[in-house]
Protein backbone atom coordinates (compact mmCIF):
# COMPACT_ATOMS: atom_id res chain seq x y z
CA UNK A 1 0.00 0.00 0.00
CA UNK A 2 1.22 3.22 -1.00
CA UNK A 3 2.34 5.83 1.96
CA UNK A 4 -0.41 8.73 2.62
CA UNK A 5 0.19 12.15 0.79
CA UNK A 6 -2.68 13.86 2.38
CA UNK A 7 -2.95 13.92 6.03
CA UNK A 8 -6.55 14.84 6.99
CA UNK A 9 -7.30 16.15 10.98
CA UNK A 10 -10.15 17.06 12.92
CA UNK A 11 -10.21 18.26 16.08
CA UNK A 12 -13.75 15.71 17.12
CA UNK A 13 -14.90 12.68 15.34
CA UNK A 14 -17.95 14.62 15.00
CA UNK A 15 -16.26 16.88 12.17
CA UNK A 16 -16.20 13.27 10.24
CA UNK A 17 -19.24 14.07 8.18
CA UNK A 18 -17.86 17.38 6.66
CA UNK A 19 -13.63 15.87 6.89
CA UNK A 20 -14.69 12.70 4.85
CA UNK A 21 -16.10 14.70 2.07
CA UNK A 22 -12.40 15.66 1.43
CA UNK A 23 -11.05 12.03 1.93
CA UNK A 24 -13.82 10.98 -0.37
CA UNK A 25 -12.77 13.60 -3.09
CA UNK A 26 -8.82 12.38 -2.61
CA UNK A 27 -9.78 8.65 -3.07
CA UNK A 28 -11.76 9.25 -6.24
CA UNK A 29 -8.31 10.91 -7.68
CA UNK A 30 -6.44 8.33 -5.90
CA UNK A 31 -4.70 10.58 -4.06
CA UNK A 32 -3.64 8.37 -0.80
CA UNK A 33 -4.95 9.85 2.63
CA UNK A 34 -4.52 9.27 6.13
CA UNK A 35 -7.12 10.12 8.49
CA UNK A 36 -6.99 11.39 11.90
CA UNK A 37 -8.81 12.96 15.13
CA UNK A 38 -6.45 15.35 16.77
CA UNK A 39 -7.00 18.41 19.01
CA UNK A 40 -4.98 21.36 19.73
CA UNK A 41 -6.77 21.60 22.84
CA UNK A 42 -7.26 17.96 24.31
CA UNK A 43 -4.07 16.49 22.71
CA UNK A 44 -1.78 19.23 21.86
CA UNK A 45 1.57 16.87 22.42
CA UNK A 46 0.33 14.40 19.99
CA UNK A 47 -1.01 16.45 17.83
CA UNK A 48 2.18 18.35 18.13
CA UNK A 49 3.72 15.33 17.33
CA UNK A 50 1.72 14.38 14.16
CA UNK A 51 2.46 17.65 12.61
CA UNK A 52 5.57 17.81 13.48
CA UNK A 53 7.10 14.18 11.75
CA UNK A 54 4.29 14.97 8.78
CA UNK A 55 6.74 15.63 5.97
CA UNK A 56 9.56 13.23 7.51
CA UNK A 57 6.61 10.46 7.08
CA UNK A 58 6.23 11.39 3.45
CA UNK A 59 2.94 13.91 3.83
CA UNK A 60 2.66 16.63 1.36
CA UNK A 61 -0.18 18.33 2.59
CA UNK A 62 -2.31 18.77 5.64
CA UNK A 63 -6.13 19.15 5.60
CA UNK A 64 -7.24 20.77 8.82
CA UNK A 65 -10.73 20.82 10.37
CA UNK A 66 -12.47 22.27 13.39
CA UNK A 67 -15.43 24.13 14.62
CA UNK A 68 -15.62 26.29 17.44
CA UNK A 69 -12.91 28.13 17.99
CA UNK A 70 -10.96 25.93 15.50
CA UNK A 71 -7.36 26.43 16.40
CA UNK A 72 -6.18 22.90 15.01
CA UNK A 73 -5.52 24.44 11.80
CA UNK A 74 -3.62 27.38 12.74
CA UNK A 75 -1.40 25.53 15.36
CA UNK A 76 -0.85 22.86 12.80
CA UNK A 77 0.22 25.46 10.45
CA UNK A 78 2.45 27.29 12.67
CA UNK A 79 4.50 24.03 13.06
CA UNK A 80 4.78 22.57 9.94
CA UNK A 81 6.39 24.15 6.84
CA UNK A 82 3.87 21.88 4.27
CA UNK A 83 1.13 23.64 2.96
CA UNK A 84 -2.02 23.09 5.36
CA UNK A 85 -5.44 23.70 4.01
CA UNK A 86 -8.36 24.86 6.59
CA UNK A 87 -11.71 23.76 6.62
CA UNK A 88 -13.62 25.56 8.96
CA UNK A 89 -16.68 23.34 10.04
CA UNK A 90 -19.82 25.48 10.56
CA UNK A 91 -22.68 24.13 12.38
CA UNK A 92 -25.99 25.42 12.82
CA UNK A 93 -26.15 26.18 16.04
CA UNK A 94 -22.82 28.16 15.88
CA UNK A 95 -21.72 31.51 14.47
CA UNK A 96 -19.01 31.82 12.23
CA UNK A 97 -16.20 31.77 14.98
CA UNK A 98 -14.16 28.29 12.98
CA UNK A 99 -13.82 30.96 10.01
CA UNK A 100 -12.89 34.21 11.34
CA UNK A 101 -10.22 32.19 13.82
CA UNK A 102 -8.64 30.90 10.63
CA UNK A 103 -8.98 34.03 8.76
CA UNK A 104 -7.29 36.08 11.03
CA UNK A 105 -4.09 34.14 11.43
CA UNK A 106 -0.89 36.59 11.65
CA UNK A 107 1.19 37.84 9.18
CA UNK A 108 4.14 35.27 8.06
CA UNK A 109 1.92 31.62 9.43
CA UNK A 110 0.40 31.23 5.92
CA UNK A 111 -2.81 28.94 5.64
CA UNK A 112 -5.08 28.41 2.78
CA UNK A 113 -8.59 28.76 3.97
CA UNK A 114 -11.83 27.58 2.41
CA UNK A 115 -15.33 27.99 3.09
CA UNK A 116 -17.28 27.09 5.78
CA UNK A 117 -18.01 23.14 5.56
CA UNK A 118 -15.94 22.87 2.49
CA UNK A 119 -14.45 19.32 2.28
CA UNK A 120 -14.44 18.96 -1.37
CA UNK A 121 -12.55 22.45 -2.13
CA UNK A 122 -9.82 21.57 0.35
CA UNK A 123 -9.28 18.46 -1.43
CA UNK A 124 -9.56 19.84 -5.32
CA UNK A 125 -6.82 22.57 -3.70
CA UNK A 126 -4.89 19.54 -2.12
CA UNK A 127 -4.77 17.67 -5.35
CA UNK A 128 -4.01 21.19 -7.58
CA UNK A 129 -1.07 21.59 -5.54
CA UNK A 130 0.25 17.63 -5.87
CA UNK A 131 -0.44 18.25 -9.55
CA UNK A 132 2.30 20.53 -9.79
CA UNK A 133 4.67 17.88 -9.74
CA UNK A 134 2.48 14.56 -10.87
CA UNK A 135 1.73 14.71 -14.37
CA UNK A 136 -0.69 11.85 -14.46
CA UNK A 137 -2.87 13.70 -11.39
CA UNK A 138 -2.50 16.83 -13.34
CA UNK A 139 -4.49 15.12 -16.35
CA UNK A 140 -6.96 13.44 -13.82
CA UNK A 141 -7.38 17.25 -12.87
CA UNK A 142 -7.91 18.67 -15.91
CA UNK A 143 -10.31 15.80 -16.92
CA UNK A 144 -12.85 16.99 -13.82
CA UNK A 145 -12.37 20.58 -14.84
CA UNK A 146 -13.58 19.87 -18.30
CA UNK A 147 -16.25 17.89 -17.14
CA UNK A 148 -17.89 20.68 -15.00
CA UNK A 149 -17.04 22.91 -18.13
CA UNK A 150 -19.19 20.74 -20.37
CA UNK A 151 -21.97 19.98 -18.13
CA UNK A 152 -22.88 23.69 -17.54
CA UNK A 153 -23.00 24.29 -21.11
CA UNK A 154 -25.35 20.86 -21.19
CA UNK A 155 -27.48 22.75 -18.98
CA UNK A 156 -27.33 25.64 -20.20
CA UNK A 157 -28.52 24.18 -23.79
CA UNK A 158 -31.54 22.44 -22.13
CA UNK A 159 -32.50 25.39 -20.62
CA UNK A 160 -32.30 27.54 -24.21
CA UNK A 161 -33.81 24.33 -26.17
CA UNK A 162 -36.66 23.62 -23.25
CA UNK A 163 -37.13 27.01 -21.37
CA UNK A 164 -36.15 27.64 -18.07
CA UNK A 165 -39.81 27.11 -16.86
CA UNK A 166 -38.94 23.73 -17.45
CA UNK A 167 -36.05 23.57 -15.49
CA UNK A 168 -38.36 24.40 -12.64
CA UNK A 169 -40.86 21.60 -12.79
Amino acid sequence: MKKPVVGIIMGSDSDLDIMSIAAKVLDEFGVTNEVRVLSAHRTPDETSEYVRSAADRGLKIIIAGAGGSAHLAGVTAAQTNLPVISIPVKRDNHGHEALWSNVAMPPGIPLATMPENGGKNAALLAIRILALSDPDLAKLYEAYVQKQHDGVLDKDAKLQSDGWQSALK
